[in-house]
């Protein structure tokens, strides 16, 4: 019986399904690792509370040593703020709109924060919001190194920050994303080159305007394993505490480092080939294709080939497993982060389901 199913067993009369179990000392071991992997390569831990929006999981990974957090809104990082989280990274290019600018200034006042910005416009409204204290908001230019995301052209990056010194915030250095490295296992390493060549570029502009870098932050789950550079100065994985189907298929994690898993029920099975289970989009989100599908069954080879709202289409190996009607099983999802907001809580146990706590998902719901 495979390790999630065995845990499972144990606290099937104590959970309502679907539910994202946690595997607190799994979770516990992946935040150590990654701190001591950091320490390795005299490196920052920035970690990604995007991916599970608890302010607990937040506290022990800076206990552990992180020197703050990257959120990727600004309600993510007021939730944080408000729970005494006083060095945040604001990893996205914000447009200061509505509320935001007060929002910003008014976070600015409690913490040390860092905005990222990746052009000049926003550098002028950040700059306006900020009133007579520009200088309060450091910022961090955001460098394209081939995601073709947000970020500018590595080469412009000191333009952004002499933008950002003439209106009386506060550059600080530069950060990229190497989202491409998602695309295989033999992508993780190019994309992680990528990013030390963009950086490189990035840094080299910042210094023919008279800007010293800082901060130079990289990495994501799957790269950082890569993203040793020396000009490197901290790293923002987000998946690597939860670790999820994606990041095993990719090479970034072993199946024993994945620590969150969904409890759910087969309610019908009428088909040969398939069970329905209660997993769908509203749990796992829309994560997957037709060939890796969106989520499987820990310990076999089932996978979910399809989704409804509510309905997951559990597709059977001919003569493997078929679980009855009733049976609970433990879904690994694709993706991780867009499991985690569409609860309020996790359930929080060990590898060997003797205790069960709730964590609230604090930041659930703060998109802007």
């Amino acid at each position: 019986m495979h390790r999630l199913q065995r845990v499972l067993d144990t606290l099937v009369e104590r959970v309502d399904t679907p539910a994202p179990i946690v595997l607190v000392d799994v979770m516990q071991d992946n935040i150590d690792r990654m701190q001591s992997f950091a320490a390795q390569h005299d490196l920052d831990v920035r970690p990604h509370v995007k991916t599970h929006k608890c302010v607990e999981v937040g506290r022990r990974q800076v206990e552990a040593g992180a020197v703050g957090i990257t959120a990727g809104n600004v309600g993510e990082a007021e939730v944080f703020a408000a729970a005494g989280f006083d060095d945040i990274f604001l990893a996205y290019p914000v447009w200061p709109a509505g509320t935001k600018g007060t929002r910003i200034r008014r976070l600015a006042e409690t913490t040390r924060l860092r905005v990222g910005v990746d052009n000049v416009a926003a550098v002028e409204a950040l700059a306006d919001a900020m009133g007579d204290e520009p200088d309060r908001l450091q910022v961090v230019v955001e460098v394209d190194c081939g995601a073709r995301r947000s970020g500018a052209p590595p080469e412009v990056a000191g333009d952004l920050a002499l933008a950002a010194r003439k209106r009386g915030l506060v550059p600080v250095g530069v950060f990229t994303y190497p989202g491409h490295g998602s695309s295989g296992r033999d992508a993780r390493k190019r994309a992680a080159q990528d990013q030390e060549a963009a950086l490189t570029t990035a840094l080299r502009s910042l210094a023919d305007v008279g800007v010293t870098a800082e901060v130079v932050s990289a990495g994501s789950t799957p790269t950082v394993e890569f993203s040793t550079s020396s000009l490197i100065t901290e790293i923002r994985p987000g998946e690597y505490v939860f670790c999820d189907r994606n990041n095993f298929r990719l090479g970034a994690c072993s199946e024993d480092q994945i620590a969150l898993f969904v409890a759910g029920t087969v309610v019908s099975d009428w088909v040969p080939d398939q069970v329905i289970l209660d997993v769908g989009t509203k749990v796992l989100g829309r994560e997957g294709d037709l060939e890796r599908g969106y989520g499987g069954v820990a310990g076999t080879n089932a996978v979910l080939a399809k989704l409804n709202e509510y309905h997951g289409f559990l597709a059977l190996p001919a003569g493997e497993f078929r679980p009855g009607v009733g049976t609970v099983v433990p879904v690994v999802p694709n993706h991780v982060c867009p499991v985690v907001i569409n609860f309020e809580e996790l359930l929080v146990t060990d590898s060997a389901g003797t205790s069960l706590q709730r964590w609230p998902v604090d930041a659930r719901g703060f998109l802007s």
